[in-house]
């Protein structure tokens, strides 16, 4: 989600409001027609992301810029075969894949983000679904999570000031559907924590205070108390943008990273938010102290987890903000062509963002 508090992003934004205004369309109408190239001319000039002689990265055996894309796409095998069968209609294939994570929670709740947002682009296949199996509860599961896809689709990544009273109204709306739906799915399915995990993005639309979003959390914890999912989504709340604070942020981070390394990654995103705010935070002791383990976790038993492509581009920024470039490079490795996840996807230009710190790890590192 965009997050406008850069001045060039909110010159954007007013920018398409301005030009909306002059076509005499919505906003909403407005970004249905305009080519890229149309937006990015209404974009004022941006300021080079990095200053000096520009690395060839290849030296390093990083792949060119050519072949960088902030796309979003999938190498898992099983997901790509499943979006395919929901291409054509085929809901089948994507039912047995959620059944197979049973147990496995964060990939199970991986594949239902995957599967609830194709739902809300196209719901055929999931209401078929449903109609073959009444009472599924992996059907009832992708249903609750494709409501909160989209009810953020009709209220944008926009800060509040930015969205308008009739796309708020039907904002909450469509999370009072997405709240009934969770019940359906917790209730099919009693054991499973991905429901409560979908809760908490509904709870922080629907602006739960602090007591009413810590009992969706206890449910969730009580089933897994590592869910990485739901951990990132509750950070989010406790952040001063939403429902907490600077330090009620930390606060969770830290005690999230004390209980496994597999949430220390938390802490970079605590820092990565606080950077969003103007407050420094990179270099921050709890961030420089954590990332000799989050690197021999992302390196180590967490290679293949599923938030860890995420969680290496905060790893790969906090390494170059600490100076630790050769160990920087190393998650470039990793990530390849991919500035599709993670920190770059806050960016109105996460190629140039994920870029531009790739050169940066490049121009300090002391091994090739």
């Amino acid at each position: 989600m965009l997050w406008l508090l850069k001045s060039r992003q909110r010159k954007a934004v007013f920018a398409v409001m301005k030009e909306a205004k002059r076509r005499g369309v919505s906003i909403d109408e407005l970004n249905n027609v305009l080519t890229p190239e149309e937006f990015a001319a209404l974009l004022p000039p941006e300021k080079p992301k990095f200053k000096g002689k520009i690395p060839d990265v290849t030296r390093w055996g990083l792949p060119p810029d050519s072949e960088v894309s902030a796309e979003e796409y999938w190498t898992d095998g099983e997901i790509l075969a499943a979006r395919e069968s929901i291409a054509r209609g085929d809901w089948q294939g994507a039912a047995a894949l959620l059944a197979s994570t049973w147990g496995n929670w964060d990939r199970r709740n991986m594949v239902t983000g995957v599967l609830g947002e194709a739902a809300a682009k196209d719901d055929e296949w999931l209401r078929a679904w449903r109609k073959a199996r009444p009472g599924d509860a992996g059907a009832a599961l992708v249903n609750a999570e494709s409501l909160v896809h989209v009810a953020w689709e009709v209220r944008s990544g926009l800060q509040a000031k930015h969205v308008t009273d009739e796309q708020f109204a039907a904002f909450f709306r469509v999370l009072e559907r997405a709240e009934e739906a969770v019940r359906e799915a917790a209730a099919l399915a009693p054991e499973d924590p991905t429901p409560w995990a979908t809760a908490l993005a509904v709870g922080m639309g629907r602006q739960y205070d602090n007591d009413r979003y810590l009992e969706v959390w206890a449910e969730v914890v009580a089933r897994d108390p590592l869910h990485h999912g739901a951990h990132s989504r509750a950070l989010q709340y406790w952040c001063p943008k939403w429902s907490g604070s600077a330090e009620l942020m930390w606060e969770f981070a830290e005690t999230a990273a004390a209980k496994s390394a597999a949430l220390a990654p938390l802490l970079l995103v605590a820092a990565h938010e606080s950077e969003l705010q103007d407050v420094p935070a990179w270099r921050d002791p709890r961030v420089a102290g954590a990332l000799d383990g989050i690197v021999a976790w992302l390196n180590g038993e967490g290679r293949d987890h599923p938030a860890t492509r995420g969680d290496r581009s905060y790893a790969a920024k906090a390494l170059v903000e600490n100076g630790r470039f050769d160990e920087a490079v190393e998650q470039f490795r990793f990530m390849g062509t991919r500035a599709d996840g993670g920190m770059w996807s806050y960016s109105w230009d996460p190629r140039g963002d994920f870029l531009a710190t790739r050169y940066a790890a490049c121009a300090g590192a002391t091994r090739v």
